[in-house]
């Protein structure tokens, strides 16, 4: 498999290009599954020649985007990390980059097909069994209940699982997905507000359960017509989610197709799923780049990053903090 990889790498098929882009940087033409990052260190920020990049970083916090800013100190750093995370996972980073390139384009719900299709087939690629041969699931009863709902003059929906830090498995998906499917069809239309028990919002997806479908295809459809960021998307302006402590992967995918995000101080969002040899799953290449563009989005999944609250409240990704 590693001769395979390297094959796929010089093919263009994969790895990443890092490009110093100046006056005397070399034109950068699209490729198919190569990441493309370009670096930008002194002086006005280009406002042309950008569409061939996955990632662009900049020195000084505060860049507008597409622009990912970071302390002079640590671009050299940022770039070595994101290297390195290509280099572990070269098939996943790829395919993040491609999906990225179409999802903000076409419809919320043809991004979400696009991904669940793409996640899916991961679920069979080597980098993802290897992960999973090195982190194997745990048999844990759990029995409780995933999700509550509260209705009076606003429907209060609630993470329930916090004793786990809300970790998000299937029965949560579809108990979410249950909810806000009954919310969207309330007839007085009431306003929704979505948060989640215990230390964080959401720890991210039940590591457990990955990779633990029958049949992928039948998962696939099954993620498409039980997706709770599709719900949350269609309650529109409806729906706040509030956010607190740990918003990893599903807890920040799902929660950014909400019509208003307020976030507790201490907040932070990281996208994981790449470093498992997957790509965001929940929703996330959908609903992230439609909040901070495509660029920013694919800079958090590949990189697998924290981004603190004052990052996000700049970028988009969060529109208040909550009183």
């Amino acid at each position: 498999m590693p001769d395979l990889i390297a094959d796929l790498t010089a093919l263009g098929g994969a790895g990443i290009a890092v490009t110093e882009l100046g006056r005397d940087a070399p034109p950068v033409a699209p490729t198919p599954g190569v990441v493309q990052v370009g670096v930008w260190r002194t002086g006005p920020l280009p406002g042309g020649g950008l569409e061939p990049f996955d990632i662009l970083l900049t020195q000084g916090p505060g860049a507008p985007g597409p622009w990912v800013g970071l302390p002079a100190a640590k671009l050299d750093g940022a770039v070595a990390d994101l290297e390195a995370a290509v280099a572990a996972q070269p098939v996943a980073a790829a395919v993040c980059a491609q999906v990225l390139r179409i999802s903000p384009s076409v419809s919320l719900d043809e991004a979400l097909a696009l991904e669940s299709t793409a996640y899916s087939m991961l679920l069979a690629s080597q980098g993802f069994r290897s992960w999973r041969a090195a982190n194997p699931p745990r048999a844990r009863a759990d029995a409780g209940a995933r999700v509550a709902m509260d209705v009076g003059r606003a429907i209060a929906i609630r993470l329930t699982r916090g004793e786990r830090r809300n970790a998000f498995d299937a029965r949560m998906r579809d108990e979410l997905a249950e909810a806000l499917a009954f919310a969207l069809d309330h007839p007085d239309a009431p306003p929704v507000i979505l948060s989640g028990d215990g230390p964080c919002f959401s720890a991210g997806g039940d590591l457990d359960e990955f990779g633990t479908a029958g049949d992928v295809g039948l998962a696939h459809l099954i993620r498409t017509l039980r997706s709770p960021a599709r719900l949350a998307a269609a309650l529109g302006p409806r729906l706040t989610a509030r956010l607190h402590g740990a918003c990893v992967g599903a807890g920040i995918e799902v929660p950014a197709a909400a019509g208003r995000v307020a976030a507790d101080p201490g907040a932070h969002f990281r996208l994981p799923e790449v470093s498992m040899g997957l790509i965001p799953g929940a929703g996330g290449t959908a609903t992230i780049p439609r909040r901070i563009g495509r660029r920013r989005a694919c800079w958090m999944a590949i990189s697998g990053a924290d981004v603190d609250l004052a990052t996000a409240l700049d970028w988009g990704l969060v529109d208040e903090v909550a009183a």
